[in-house]
């Protein structure tokens, strides 16, 4: 018998405690001999990133004790922050990157020793910082990207492919380590070698594009000592993005190019790439499109160095994650373009990739489960769990069943969304009571929401609030013709997309009208906060570490990394700066009517707590109810525990109290005016 009750008052096995313990995600799998390694979070151990190996026995243990976090901040997004290797008769070998200190660490697991420091601690500025490692015992070295603030400013940086020796000598000295790229580019990737050890190949792009809007592949000579020779972009360009490039193992280049608006997979013969005196300049060099004509991505945004769509096996195949809007693990064979996926429920597979003979080992979820280490036989076509595997934590009965769907913009476009209707197995609300929903919308804004578990949805879900979360136009999986929409965009179409889904939600009599509300972060903060001075269709506002004011982040108020992203996403500074103020929404507080939370940690460095502080002090004493909270020790996202429990019942406190739902197991939100 179901118990009745009205939406929003359901008791719920799901606390913000539970949610908050399985917040984040296992990442940059790789292999080390026969065993699998990967990073996974910790939110209990104050949000550090444990480096986990797992055994031939199967066992699972974590590398490092804490409070070794192991996490790079090149670009403030980091990338893959460790690399090892087998060493027969030795024992593995790992190179890593320590979160505080941001320095380069060589550590024997097996030994007696603990890790020691391969790389000096700068006191210019962020200092030194190092991504995407690749170990080469033979030559004594670890290839990666460096980082190198020069002056106090945060956009004071250079960066350029770098080779650290193992043996220790750069940890005092900087002159050790061997600058193998000049800095002609102010974005690099880590070098790829070929198999024959001749030429390295990496992505780079300049300001003001972003690694979605043009990047170039460079192919460099390989020297014994000196920085690669004769370095020159093969392919790519300003309007075409490389979000990835490998050697396969009979020496072509393997690259993922949105030359034809889907990101899809491309290769280049050795003899048209490496033959003496070939015109090596883009578009000099054909290349073939190894599986042509299905619109769906093979790549996405490169918001990380190093991530990684494709994986070449040495039998030849290429194992490629792909798809529109969720995505699939496949085996393609380059020869054909034949593509078999593996069967199973995982509909979104994180950007990382590890090989051991012909398995393939990745990071996917699903709608009923959470990240988890996946393994796929080639040979077979079966794949399984072998890590990190997915345990529910409560009844899978109270999982929220999400719906796929695309809903009608304005100028008749498409708007894909996942709606998850309030679901409780042993709760119903009355036939005549519509639900509150909170339209959700994601980061980046050049990001999309994945149809995955989520504890977080379902901590709403599991009480009576329905939350639908808008790929809105901008989004990726969708090609690049709908993420184009957003440029000079932002804050119309991403505001323009969650307003008709939580509108048409409304109109179909799927949402209650009333009971409507807004939530996001970073880039969805933005949005949130947009639309809260921009339209009147929300009841309330969740807006977590956004930006305010664009104009202060345009100039000063950011990373390097994002510093010109304004150019594409609303225009030049210097030609529309009217655009700058009448979109922020600091200038126009005076618009906004209701309720809303605001959640900042303060050591954020992408969006800083400033913004927030001017919009709050424009807030003052204008009636309107708002609550504010910040989090020492949390930067750019919330990674501590106890952060993401406050900041969730906060959240639920908001609603409650706004939506006007009788219930009083949650902490009360103390609102000023």
């Amino acid at each position: 018998m179901l118990s009745m009750g009205g939406y929003g008052t359901w008791p719920s096995p799901i606390d913000a405690t539970l949610a908050a313990s399985h917040d984040g995600r296992p990442e940059y799998v790789g292999t080390v001999g026969d065993e699998v390694w990967w990073t996974e979070p910790r939110p209990a151990e104050a949000g550090r990133r444990a480096l986990v190996r797992q055994r031939a026995d199967g066992h699972e243990e974590s590398v490092l004790p804490a409070p070794w976090n192991v996490r790079s901040r090149v670009i403030e997004y980091g990338g893959v922050p460790w690399a090892g290797a087998a060493r027969p008769g030795s024992g593995p070998l790992v190179v890593f990157v320590h979160f505080p200190d941001q320095r380069l660490y060589v550590y024997e697991p097996d030994g007696t020793d603990g890790p020691r420091p391969l790389t000096p601690v700068s006191a210019t500025g962020g200092g030194l910082r190092w991504a995407d490692p690749r170990i080469h015992l033979d030559r004594g070295e670890v290839w990666c990207v460096l980082e190198e603030f020069t002056g106090e400013a945060p956009t004071d940086v250079r960066r350029v492919v770098a080779a650290v020796p193992l043996d220790g000598s750069a940890a005092e000295d900087r002159t050790a380590v061997r600058e193998l790229s000049d800095d002609r580019h102010r974005f690099v990737t880590g070098p790829r070698l070929s198999p024959d050890g001749r030429h390295a190949a990496w992505i780079a792009w300049d300001h003001p594009r972003m690694p979605w809007d043009g990047t170039v592949v460079m192919l460099g000579e390989v020297t014994k000592s000196g920085p690669f020779t004769g370095a020159v972009p093969v392919v790519g360009g300003t309007d075409e993005s490389i979000a990835q490039v490998e050697w396969a193992p009979d020496g072509s280049l393997l690259f993922v190019s949105d030359l034809g608006d889907w990101w899809e997979l491309r290769r280049i013969r050795p003899d048209a790439l490496l033959a003496d005196g070939a015109d090596r300049s883009p578009g000099a060099i054909a290349s073939t499109a190894l599986c042509p004509g299905r619109d769906e991505e093979f790549g996405g945004p490169l918001w990380k160095i190093g991530l990684q769509w494709f994986h070449p096996l040495e039998n030849g195949l290429i194992a490629v994650i792909h798809g529109k809007g969720t995505t699939a693990l496949g085996i393609l064979d380059p020869e054909t373009g034949e593509l078999a996926d593996a069967a199973g429920p995982w509909t979104e597979w994180a950007a990382t990739l590890a090989v051991r003979d012909t398995r393939v080992i990745g990071v996917a979820a699903g709608p009923r489960s959470a990240y988890e280490i996946v393994e796929l036989d080639s040979a077979t076509g079966h794949a399984r769990v072998i890590g990190s595997a997915h345990h529910d934590p409560v009844d899978p009965a109270y999982y929220p069943e999400p719906r796929i769907r695309t809903f009608t913009g304005p100028d008749g476009r498409e708007i894909h969304a996942h709606i998850y209707p309030p679901h409780h197995p042993g709760h119903r609300a009355p036939d005549d009571e519509l639900p509150p929903y909170v339209v959700w919308a994601h980061g980046g804004p050049t990001g999309h929401a994945p149809l995955v578990l989520d504890l977080e949805i379902a901590y709403f879900t599991t009480r009576g609030i329905g939350v639908a979360e808008v790929n809105y136009g901008g989004s990726t999986g969708y090609g690049r013709a709908y993420r184009n929409r957003l440029r000079e965009q932002w804050g119309v179409v991403d505001v323009e997309d969650c307003a008709a889904v939580a509108q048409a939600l409304a109109a179909e009599g799927t949402a209650d009208r009333a009971r409507l509300a807004v939530r996001g972060g970073s880039a969805g903060g933005w949005t949130a906060a947009a639309s809260l001075t921009t339209t009147d269709v929300y009841a309330c506002g969740t807006i977590s570490y956004p930006i305010l004011d664009l104009l202060g982040w345009a100039t000063d108020e950011t990373h390097d990394f994002e510093s010109q992203y304004l150019q594409s996403l609303i225009g030049p500074l210097a030609e529309v700066p009217e655009r700058y103020h009448d979109r922020s929404p600091l200038h126009h507080v005076d618009r906004i009517t209701t309720p809303f939370l605001l959640l900042q940690g303060l050591d954020d460095v992408i969006c800083p707590p400033a913004q927030c502080e001017r919009f709050l002090d424009r807030m003052a004493g204008r009636g309107i109810p708002h609550a504010y909270i910040s989090f020492e020790g949390e930067g750019h996202g919330f990674r501590r525990a106890d952060t993401m429990i406050r900041a969730l019942e906060a959240e639920l406190s908001l609603y409650v109290q706004t939506f006007g739902i009788d219930r009083k197991d949650v902490p009360r939100l103390e609102f000023t005016t």
